[in-house]
């Protein structure tokens, strides 16, 4: 992976690079004012018809914008906007992009472009993965979660009543395009939500990232430009080096899933409609560390430190009394699941983890010990 400042736009390039693709991240204000230049880039002229795939969300605050740039070389949009919200990561959701797609005829030189956070980001990436058996993918990522996390690295799938992300496939992005201006629209709790995968990278990879987070909480809280450029960067360059050493999820690449095991399974028992998913995460987090420390892979000085900090961001610690009886149950639905073995990605200290299987009713027992702990 190389990073450089782009001398002609003033934003940071990243390139990802893995065995099967290798495509730009750009980071920068105004970029999406210049979709089309950057597309031009990447595609020469080489793109048929665009689909826009946004939410009612975002559209009206960037898709504007978006096709009038687009607008401006002849390209002609096909835009699909959606309801927003995690319980719209649906099959039907998905289907519905490809039944438009269909009846507008669009070809494989169609460019899908997704313009919005991690479940649109998804929702399209899905669709063009399975549309013409694929077309070219672009994310136009707008939420801070989105930047750091969903939009890089080739992950898309929809959700399924059993699991979340349970139908997907590993279908990489022609060009991302992150626009750290965009997240001075988003509304705080999407933005605290979005630091809690930013918190996962200086807990799994990172401790300076980490100490950098917890020395400029009211900086970043603020959107500081210059202090989220530099936290969004670091944060693609690290998913970028995981993603490169482990493209299919093979080993390495699971210790991004820190947080998720417990996460995915709250926001599953609570219908997706409670939780932002890195809301959810952070209690996941909180349990990992709890486990951590009961395993005596993780000092408690460092599990409070962590926890600390996932309050001083406004972040949810804890389990919901109420939700407590169905989370295990829950748990064994994950992707990670193997039998009656669940893998969990547990600390063994701040900027290092390690994965460890749980399968024997001893195992069982530590974990239900540690929901206890943060149940409220």
């Amino acid at each position: 992976m190389n990073t450089y400042r782009d001398p002609e736009n003033a934003c940071v390039k990243l390139e990802i690079t893995t065995a099967t693709s290798n495509y730009p991240i750009y980071i920068g204000p105004n970029l999406l004012s210049q979709v089309d230049f950057y597309l031009s880039r990447v595609f020469a002229d080489r793109i048929g018809d665009l689909l826009l795939v946004s939410n009612e969300t975002v559209y009206p605050l960037y898709g504007g914008l978006v096709e009038e740039n687009l607008a401006q070389s002849g390209k002609r949009v096909h835009r699909f906007i959606m309801p927003d919200g995690e319980q719209f990561k649906t099959w039907d959701m998905a289907e519905k992009i490809l039944s438009f797609a269909l009846k507008q005829r669009l070809s494989r030189q169609t460019v899908v472009a997704a313009l919005g956070g991690g479940v649109v980001g998804d929702l399209a990436g899905f669709a063009a993965a399975v549309y013409l058996r694929g077309v070219p993918l672009v994310q136009l990522p707008t939420t801070l979660l989105a930047q750091v996390d969903s939009s890089i690295g080739g992950k898309v799938a929809v959700n399924h009543p059993l699991g979340k992300n349970m139908i997907g496939a590993f279908y990489h992005p022609k060009l991302v395009l992150s626009d750290p201006a965009a997240l001075a629209t988003l509304p705080r709790r999407e933005l605290v939500a979005g630091l809690a995968e930013v918190l996962k990278y200086g807990i799994i990879w990172d401790q300076q990232l980490f100490n950098v987070l917890e020395a400029n909480v009211e900086a970043i809280l603020s959107c500081d430009s210059h202090m989220l450029e530099s936290v969004i960067r670091r944060c693609c360059e690290i998913k970028a080096e995981i993603v490169g050493r482990d493209e299919w999820d093979q080993g390495l690449r699971a210790i991004l899933n820190f947080g998720h095991t417990v996460g995915h399974a709250l926001e599953n028992v609570t219908g997706y409609t409670v939780y932002r998913h890195g809301e959810a995460v952070a209690v996941g987090m909180a349990a990992a560390c709890m486990i951590g420390v009961l395993t005596g892979s993780f000092s408690y000085a460092e599990a409070d430190r962590a926890i600390n900090l996932f309050k001083l961001y406004g972040l949810p610690v804890s389990l919901p009394a109420e939700t407590r009886p169905k989370i295990a149950a829950a748990m064994m639905h994950d992707k990670k699941a193997v039998g009656d073995a669940l893998w969990f990605v547990l600390p063994k200290r701040i900027g290092e983890v390690a994965l460890a299987q749980f399968g024997q009713q001893k195992d069982w027992d530590l974990v239900e010990r540690a929901l206890d702990l943060i149940t409220d």
